[in-house]
C-alpha cells in the first residue's frame, strides 16, 4: 500500500498524520489524492466513515498555501449540511492548516453573527461553512466567494434530504467556474446528479467498493421485545463500559432518556435540535472526551446526529425507535465501525414494528435475525459485557440561585464545578469558540470536542479537594456527579453507593 507521501502528500502533513495515528490511507483517500492534488475535479462516492474528509482536506490545505489573504475574500470554501459536520471537518483541518500557516473559521447559524464577521474582516483562507448561514453573509456582502480557488461540497445527499440543493447551487454559482470542485456524495440520487453535472468539469470519479473498505465488522443484531419490557433493555443496552449512541425519532424522547438513564446511575447527554448551539458543543465535547476527564459514555440523539457526529471509538449504536426509512438506518448505524473500527449496530423492535423494520432492513440490504429478547437474556448479557461503574446522580441548583455546594455556579452562564465553564455562555472544549468564527489559525470551532466541556479544563474537582466532579448537561439542565468508590453493578440492581467516575 502507497503511503501518504507516495500519493504526493507533502512530508511536514504526512508528519502531522501520523502523530494522529494516521499512517496509512484508506481506499478513497488512495483513490482520489493524485488527482485532488493535481488539481482535478473529483467526485467521490463512499460510505461514512470510510475516509472522505481528509481525501479533500488534503490537497485542500496544501494547494492553498502560501497564498494571500484577503478580507471578506477566502480562497477554500467547504459546504456541509450541519453544524457538527462543519464543527468536525474544522477540526480535521486545523492541525494541518496550523502547518501550512493557514486560517479557518466555520460559519453556520445557532450562534451570533458578529465573529464570523470579525473573522472575515480579517482575512480567513478557508471557510468550513453550512449553506444557509453562509447565502445570508453573501447577499449583506459580508463574503464574497469570487477568489474561492477550491469548492468541496460533502454529504450532497444529505444536502438534497435536508432541501438545501437551491441554497447550493446559489453559493456554487458564486465561485470561479474555473476553480477546482470535489463533491462527496453517497448516493447520486435527488437532484446531486444535476449539481455535478452543472458544476464539476471534466471530473475524476472515485467509487470506493464495499469489498476495498477496510474490515470492519459492523455487526447487525435486531432485539424484539414486548412493549413493556423495553425500557429496561433499553437501559440494559446503554449500561456498557464503552461509548454508544442511541437514536430517538423526537427530541422529547431524546430529551426525556438522557434524563431517564442519568438518574439510573448511568450518565447521558442528549442532542437535538432544540438545543442551543453552546449546549450541542458542550453535550458532543463531554461524548468525545475521555472518561477519566469527565466524559459520558452516552449519547441520546435524534437525526440530527446521524450524519455530524464522528467520535472514535464507538462501539455500539442503538435504535431505541427504528428509523422509517433505510437510508437512515444507514446513515444512523454508521456513527460506529468507522475506518476499519470494529461496532454493532441494535434495533430494538416492537411486536407492531416488526413488519415495517424487516423491510426497511431489506431495502439497507442488511441480513440480521429477529431475536425475542428481554434485558436479562444471554444475547444482552453477552453484548453488553462489563458495565459501567454506577455514578450517583447528585440534584442540580436551580439556575440562578448562586453557588451549589462550593462547586462552582450551578446555571447556564456560570462556570460549572470549576470545571472549565460548562454553562451556555462559556467556551466549549477549548475550541476557541467553535463555530464564532474565530479567525486564529485553525481555531474555528476545529478544536470542539477535544476537551470536554464538563469537568474537563484540567480543574475538574477544583472545589472538592482533588474529588472528581462531573456535569452532565441533558439539554438545558444538568446532572452533578461527585467522585467516590467505584462499584459495579451486578445481578437484578445496581449498588447504591457512590462509584467512581462515569
Amino acid at each position: 500500500m502507497p503511503s501518504f507521501i507516495d500519493l504526493g502528500v507533502p512530508a511536514r502533513l504526512a508528519r502531522v498524520l501520523t502523530e494522529s495515528g494516521k499512517s496509512e490511507p484508506f481506499p478513497i483517500q488512495e483513490g482520489t489524492l493524485p488527482d485532488s492534488l493535481a488539481g482535478r475535479d473529483v467526485l467521490g462516492r463512499g460510505r461514512t466513515g470510510s475516509g472522505k474528509t481528509l481525501a479533500f482536506s488534503l490537497p485542500l490545505v496544501t494547494r492553498l498555501e502560501g497564498g494571500r489573504r484577503t478580507s471578506g475574500h477566502p480562497r477554500g470554501l467547504v459546504l456541509a449540511p450541519t453544524r457538527e459536520l462543519a464543527t468536525q471537518i474544522a477540526a480535521t483541518l486545523t492541525p494541518l492548516a496550523e502547518v501550512a500557516g493557514l486560517t479557518v473559521t466555520t460559519i453556520f447559524g445557532g450562534v451570533s453573527q458578529k465573529p464570523q464577521e470579525q473573522a472575515l474582516r480579517a482575512g480567513v483562507d478557508i471557510i468550513v461553512a453550512c449553506p444557509g448561514r453562509l447565502d445570508d453573509l453573501m447577499k449583506q456582502k459580508l463574503v464574497h466567494l469570487d477568489r474561492v480557488e477550491i469548492t468541496v461540497l460533502d454529504e450532497a445527499d444529505h444536502m438534497a434530504d435536508l432541501g438545501f440543493l437551491p441554497v447550493v447551487t446559489r453559493v456554487l454559482s458564486a465561485t470561479p467556474r474555473g476553480g477546482q470542485r470535489m463533491l462527496f456524495s453517497a448516493t447520486l440520487d435527488r437532484g446531486v446528479d444535476g449539481l455535478v453535472r452543472k458544476f464539476l468539469q471534466n471530473e475524476v470519479r472515485h467509487e470506493v467498493d464495499e469489498s476495498s473498505v477496510p474490515a470492519a465488522a459492523m455487526t447487525h443484531r435486531v432485539f424484539q421485545v414486548q412493549d413493556d419490557a423495553k425500557n429496561d433493555l433499553v437501559t440494559a443496552l446503554a449500561s456498557g463500559s464503552g461509548r454508544r449512541i442511541m437514536f430517538t425519532r423526537t427530541k422529547h424522547q431524546a430529551k426525556k432518556l438522557a434524563k431517564k438513564l442519568t438518574a439510573d446511575g448511568i450518565p447521558a447527554v442528549d442532542l437535538h435540535g432544540n438545543l442551543s448551539q453552546n449546549a450541542r458543543e458542550r453535550n458532543l465535547a463531554a461524548f468525545g472526551a475521555p472518561v477519566s476527564q469527565g466524559g459520558v459514555r452516552v449519547l441520546v440523539a435524534t437525526d440530527v446526529a446521524a450524519r455530524g457526529v464522528h467520535v472514535d471509538n464507538v462501539e455500539l449504536v442503538v435504535h431505541v425507535d427504528p428509523p422509517t426509512e433505510h437510508k437512515a438506518y444507514l446513515h444512523r448505524s454508521g456513527r460506529t465501525a468507522r475506518a476499519g473500527a470494529e461496532g454493532t449496530v441494535v434495533t430494538v423492535v416492537q411486536p407492531s414494528q416488526k413488519r415495517d423494520v424487516a423491510l426497511m432492513l431489506r431495502q439497507a440490504a442488511i441480513s440480521a435475525e429477529f431475536e425475542l429478547v428481554n434485558a436479562t437474556h444471554q444475547a444482552v448479557t453477552e453484548l453488553v459485557g462489563d458495565t459501567a461503574p454506577y455514578v450517583k446522580p447528585v440534584p442540580v441548583t436551580e439556575q440562578g440561585s448562586g453557588r451549589s455546594g462550593g462547586a462552582g455556579r450551578s446555571g447556564g452562564s456560570g462556570r460549572s464545578g470549576g470545571a472549565g465553564r460548562s454553562g451556555g455562555a462559556g467556551r466549549s472544549g477549548g475550541s476557541g469558540r467553535a463555530g464564532s468564527g474565530a479567525p486564529a489559525a485553525g481555531r474555528s470551532g476545529g478544536r470542539a470536542g477535544a476537551r470536554p466541556a464538563a469537568a474537563s479544563a484540567g480543574r475538574s474537582g477544583a472545589a472538592h479537594g482533588g474529588g472528581t466532579v462531573s456535569r452532565y448537561s441533558t439539554s438545558s439542565g444538568e446532572h452533578t456527579n461527585t467522585g467516590g468508590g467505584a462499584r459495579r453493578r451486578g445481578g437484578n440492581g445496581r449498588a447504591q453507593a457512590p462509584a467512581g467516575r462515569a
